[in-house]
């Protein structure tokens, strides 16, 4: 073994020791991912940030930790790979620059990938309008009161509060949502 970490050049022996130290926190940093670990700590994979309207925000910020070492992860396994097969040390050195920031540009992409697989979870009485619901307690003419219907969101039945400008609904009868007109208070009509 001592033979052979003396008989490297100076520059292979420092990337051997890169290659094995970005190795090991790589590995420590892929099982506090699995096990959910990393979540608050400096090198985390958060990688988006969801506002209840769905949109998303550009999710990377370049220069972290995690990609600190998957940069030098792939710089420095690339360097030793094509050590004995690229005779230029500046070839060598520019294809294992390359080689990192693909590997950087590559785990960035699958994290953002993985980001817009996200779900919010929650029902918004928003997205009842349009959809066919049944009155549940019957809802008072001309909004002069308030009744309760029931409509299937997501694969799951709620109950809103409900008004009409129209005549009196009976339970049991279908009606249309046609916007809401409270945080939970919507507007139907007989269909």
């Amino acid at each position: 073994m001592e033979t052979w970490w003396f008989s490297m050049s100076g520059m292979l022996q420092v990337v051997w020791v890169i290659a094995i130290t970005t190795s090991l926190i790589f590995i420590i940093q892929m099982i506090m991912t699995f096990i959910g670990m990393d979540s608050h700590a400096d090198f985390s994979g958060d990688v988006a940030d969801t506002s209840m309207s769905g949109d998303y925000d550009m999710p990377f910020q370049l220069f972290t930790f995690r990609n600190f070492i998957n940069f030098f992860l792939g710089f420095s396994w690339a360097y030793i790979l094509f050590y004995k097969s690229i005779t230029s040390q500046f070839g060598l050195v520019v294809l294992s620059t390359i080689i990192g920031v693909f590997i950087v540009g590559g785990v960035m992409l699958i994290f953002y990938a993985l980001s817009r697989m996200t779900q919010d979870g929650n029902i918004y009485a928003k997205q009842t309008i349009g959809l066919t619901a049944t009155v549940y307690l019957p809802i008072p003419a001309h909004e002069e009161g308030m009744g309760k219907i029931q409509v299937s969101v997501q694969k799951s039945i709620r109950e809103y509060d409900a008004v009409t400008t129209g005549d009196a609904l009976k339970t049991g009868n279908i009606v249309k949502i046609i916007k809401v007109i409270d945080e939970n208070i919507l507007l139907v009509e007989k269909i």
